[in-house]
């Protein structure tokens, strides 16, 4: 049986990105990755924004990760070439009732040290992207958008050139944890066994399933996991808008925005949709709400002018109806496994927070 120091089990942007810095820093790792490739689940089917830190409760581990992170995956995108751009985005009230909730966004930005946010009257916001209505608006200049395809390229160049060893087609099938080391059992075309002193489960979707086969880890401490199936919808040629609109959150999620791509096409989305397996199919009937929801800041959008393009799905830790939960990053000193780090219901601000995240899991392996 070989042994390896570190198992990071998923090539999404969180896995990858802890792979890089655990090689970095002289650490042997290899990545486990189920599918063929590196970000085949949520981190390529997302709206690829970089947050500012505007939503999240004060404190939780979701904005100081996002805010942190936001600066270091600036640098590191500036630094590797990757293709990014600080476009902006616009959140918008378009009824005046939603003025109390858009001045409470304002001051939990505040809250989580984003100092930079500019209100702007209605015909301020309507100067600079003349096809938006609303009747006011705060513009964030720190939120971005970025290429999470090359990004995800880059982070696997640094950590195989550090070392790290990524194999796919390997998903885990079940881990034993004793004696202060793991048995990690790897199915796929060639099953094996490996050995690790250190297991870093970073399986996006299915690391709630995949702890529950840790031998070793009290099941209280692997949360139930929901599926958020988010559809998104585009425009054929170029929408009027050159900063990303939002639009108030509502009780499922951020609402139906408006973001770019690094050539300047539309998307639209996500809506929420709960579902009970994964499946990416997006219904054109869903394009009807999308209607009814743009027009509140678009009112000019054409009819017909709506596509099905793409859909993804977010592991939440909070189910319809509940509030939003945080991050949850766990390691020895929550359920006692030494060398265990679980991480659960990294959705958004995830791409975001991706290298803050890993600088946290190295802290907490650090530790044990």
């Amino acid at each position: 049986m070989d042994h390896i120091e570190c198992v990071v089990i998923g090539a999404g942007v969180v896995g990858l990105a802890i792979a890089r810095q655990l090689a970095e820093r002289g650490r042997e790792v290899i990545v486990l990755e189920a599918t063929e490739a590196i970000g085949t689940g949520t981190s390529s089917r997302n709206s690829e924004v970089i947050h500012a830190g505007i939503y999240y409760p004060r404190g939780s581990l979701k904005a100081t990760l996002c805010v942190r992170g936001r600066e270091m995956l600036y640098e590191y995108c500036a630094a590797r070439g990757v293709p990014h751009q600080r476009c902006g985005k616009l959140l918008v009230a378009t009824a005046r009732n939603q003025l109390p909730q858009l001045n409470a966004l304002a001051t939990r930005a505040k809250e989580n040290g984003v100092l930079d946010l500019l209100r702007m009257t209605a015909d301020e916001a309507e100067t600079i992207e003349p096809a938006l209505e609303c009747v006011e608006a705060v513009f964030s200049p720190q939120t971005g958008i970025v290429d999470s395809h090359q990004l995800l390229l880059a982070l696997q160049g640094d950590a195989e050139r550090a070392g790290a060893i990524c194999a796919f087609h390997s998903p885990v099938e079940s881990i034993d944890a004793c004696g202060g080391r793991f048995v990690v059992k790897v199915g796929g075309q060639s099953p094996s066994l490996l050995s690790a002193d250190c297991v870093i489960n970073s399986a996006g979707l299915h690391a709630n399933a995949l702890a529950r086969k840790i031998h070793g880890l009290d099941p209280r401490h692997v949360p139930p996991l929901y599926f958020a199936k988010g559809n998104y919808f585009s425009i054929s040629g170029r929408a009027p808008f050159s900063r990303l609109i939002y639009p108030m959150p509502n009780e499922a999620g951020l609402g139906v925005h408006l973001t770019l791509d690094l050539s300047g096409q539309v998307r639209f989305g996500p809506d929420v949709e709960w579902v009970e397996t994964l499946h990416y199919d997006v219904d054109p009937r869903r394009a009807e709400s999308f209607y009814a929801a743009i027009r509140e800041y678009w009112p000019g959008l054409p009819d017909g002018a709506l596509q099905p393009a793409y859909a993804g799905i977010r592991p939440k830790l909070s189910g319809p109806g509940e509030a939003a939960a945080d991050f949850v990053i766990q390691g020895a000193a929550a359920h006692g496994v030494r060398g265990l780090v679980n991480l659960f219901g990294i959705e958004s601000p995830g791409l975001t927070a991706s290298l803050a995240i890993a600088q946290r899991v190295c802290e907490i392996l650090g530790r044990t």
